[in-house]
């Protein structure tokens, strides 16, 4: 933030690449929707999807924050822009506060080796007429204070902001850092992005960045996190906006410069929107959503109609497979004038209305904010009266059940061990690696998806649950899952946690390197007892597809993962592995194998008989309740199996 200096330093260019991806989740709330596109097209968006104050315009498919004419000088130069739409921050009806997400990307390219300033911030305020009116003099206040409001705005005034800062005011404790700012230009917390005595890389270093901001309105913690050329900083602060913002803000950015200058340039391409609660049409208005959002890789809302269109009216000829809460259609998305997609159409069953949007709202809440190359991706939503709908990339090879079970094509070793690797890092990044842990609830092969080269992508976030890192377990009234998947702590405690998962991580190993189903009717088979069985014997090698064995390498490979899958397994979640530990010990040949008691499998931790038939898992398996969630294996009468 920059105050009087020499008026003719060289320019600094800041861009905002890509797009803005926002989520909001607020239960309750009223339907606000918008969508806006503007880096295919000409026509400025400044009046119509965006407002575009102070000296802010739209230029070249950009938008420019502050001056950019070499007629005339760029200093003492401020603009502003936010969605048009004010958008719901908290319920007055229900007193819920909403939690919220961005990422965005943006690089600040200095021309010389001058001082740079100001930098920009993204900003919730009041929403008006003329969002953040200020008289502010010179870059210091990002445009966002009035000189008289700096240090104590209220009311009208009131701001929450992030703030990228590349000048060192009498306020500031550096030159380059971001900070959080709730009423005042002096940061309540902030972290340096440079190190003196270093020519470090920092917001000024011509890098692109990614700056991720996210809100929780359990712990009123605002945090954000900034990547910079592979170093990470991370800021946050505890603040109930409640108290801070009213019940509508404006959401945007905004930039500023003294009597230094740089250019403050924003391109977007596409934003989509939609918070609250139920529409009254009966054709394609959206209830009850939970998303803000769409960016290049964000999901985006379709109509209703668009996905109807797309799947022959969700004709059975479309049909890719059914789960428990509805059914998956192949659809070709037509995009642009010619262009055609084809992607996978969740359809959630009117029959399971209640459990269905719950899974609804936890998939688009939770995937719609997670990138990693072993997930699939969610690419957009329907929340119609119609029906409830989720749009993911197709992915060409299908389930993993689908080719562990069928003999006319058997996967390699090769391809298996691959599989697993794939698992086992997409739920180290879920577990570990986000900002918050993801206890995925439902890992299953019908759940693991396979690309063309056969790269494992994890799917269906429906029971998916959000915790903050170091929190004990949750505990859930209903018990869902996939019999012979699920944890039977889970089932006897309520308690959700990442072990549960490591629980299903651990039957999987078994069933991708056996070939055989957890649990079989005819004759009754489990398949967690009969591996225990063979390990106690010293033979746990014998439990291997006897199609994969024959190459030493891939028979040590085999013994690890079926070791690791019974560790994995263990009766009490305490001896359980970490995610990454199970991973540790799968890919390294140094790491020792643990050592399991013989005799560990107790029947009674398991249902003594579990049904299955043509379609499934019966849900009499459990007496607590559980039910199947989706499609799981179907039985084939062809295949015998061991006592």
């Amino acid at each position: 933030m920059a105050g009087p200096r020499p008026p003719y330093y060289p320019l600094a260019l800041l861009c905002i690449y890509y797009t803005l991806v926002l989520c909001i989740h607020l239960p309750c709330a009223c339907a606000s929707s918008f969508a806006f596109n503007f880096s295919t097209t000409e026509k400025s968006p400044c009046g119509t999807d965006l407002e575009c104050r102070g000296d802010a315009f739209f230029a070249n498919r950009m938008i420019e924050l502050t001056k950019n004419d070499i007629t005339r000088p760029s200093n003492d130069s401020k603009g502003r822009v936010w969605y048009a739409s004010p958008v719901r921050l908290w319920d007055a009806g229900t007193n819920e506060l909403a939690s919220f997400a961005t990422t965005f990307n943006f690089k600040i390219t200095p021309v010389s080796s001058y001082i740079t300033g100001d930098g920009m911030a993204f900003f919730l305020a009041p929403y008006s007429a003329d969002v953040l009116n200020t008289t502010a003099v010179g870059g210091g206040n990002f445009g966002l204070l009035s000189d008289s409001d700096s240090f104590n705005a209220t009311g009208n005034s009131s701001v929450v902001a992030v703030e990228f800062d590349t000048f060192h005011n009498y306020w500031d404790d550096s030159s380059q850092h971001v900070g959080i700012d709730v009423n005042s230009i002096r940061s309540k917390a902030w972290t340096n992005t440079s190190v003196l005595g270093k020519k470090a890389i920092n917001l000024a270093s011509d890098v692109m960045m990614i700056a991720r901001i996210n809100y929780d309105n359990r712990t009123k913690l605002l945090a954000v996190d900034l990547g910079i050329n592979g170093s990470s900083y991370r800021v946050s602060h505890t603040v109930d906006l409640k108290s801070v913002l009213p019940e509508k803000v404006a959401i945007g950015f905004s930039a500023a410069t003294g009597s230094a200058a740089e250019l403050h340039r924003k391109r977007r391409r596409q934003t989509q929107l939609n918070i609250g609660g139920t529409s009254g049409s009966e054709s394609d208005q959206d209830g009850e959503a939970v998303l803000l959002q769409r960016g290049v890789a964000g999901p985006r809302r379709y109509h209703y109609r668009e996905l109807a269109a797309a799947t022959g009216d969700f004709n059975d000829e479309n049909k890719l497979g059914r789960g428990g809460f509805g059914s998956v259609y192949l659809g070709n998305i037509v995009q642009g004038d010619s262009d055609i997609k084809q992607v996978a159409v969740k359809k959630f069953s009117s029959e399971t209305s209640s459990q269905g949007r719950k899974e609804f709202e936890a998939e688009v809440k939770i995937i719609s904010r997670l990138r990693h190359r072993n997930l699939v991706q969610l690419l957009g939503w329907c929340d119609s009266t119609k029906g409830l709908l989720l749009v993911y990339e197709l992915v060409p090879e299908g389930s993993l059940d689908k080719h562990i079970h069928n003999n006319s094509t058997l996967l390699s070793w090769s391809e298996r061990y691959k599989i697993i690797l794939g698992l086992g890092s997409a739920l180290s990044y879920l577990h570990r690696d986000w900002d918050q842990c993801v206890v995925h609830g439902d890992i299953k092969p019908s759940n693991i998806m396979l690309d063309s080269s056969y790269n494992t992508k994890l799917g269906d976030f429906g029971l998916a649950r959000l915790a903050d890192h170091g929190t004990g377990p949750q505990t859930t009234a209903t018990v869902l899952g996939t019999a012979g998947y699920i944890d039977p702590d889970f089932v006897n405690t309520r308690r959700r946690r990442t072990e549960s998962d490591v629980y299903s991580f651990g039957i999987v190993l078994l069933e991708i390197v056996s070939g055989k189903p957890p649990v079989f009717q005819e004759p009754p088979f489990v398949l967690l007892k009969w591996v225990w069985s063979l390990h106690s014997q010293g033979a746990i090698l014998d439990a291997a597809d006897a199609r994969l064995r024959g190459d030493e390498a891939d028979e040590q490979q085999m013994e690890r993962a079926l070791v690791v899958g019974l560790w994995c397994t263990h009766h009490d979640p305490a001896q359980r592995p970490s995610i990454v530990e199970a991973m540790h010990v799968l890919q390294s040949q140094d790491a020792k194998l643990p050592v399991l008691p013989r005799h560990m499998y107790m029947l009674t931790a398991m249902p003594s008989v579990i049904s299955m038939g043509e379609s499934g898992v019966s849900d009499s398996s459990f007496s607590s309740g559980v039910r199947s969630s989706a499609t799981t294996v179907t039985r084939r009468s062809s295949e015998s199996f061991p006592n």
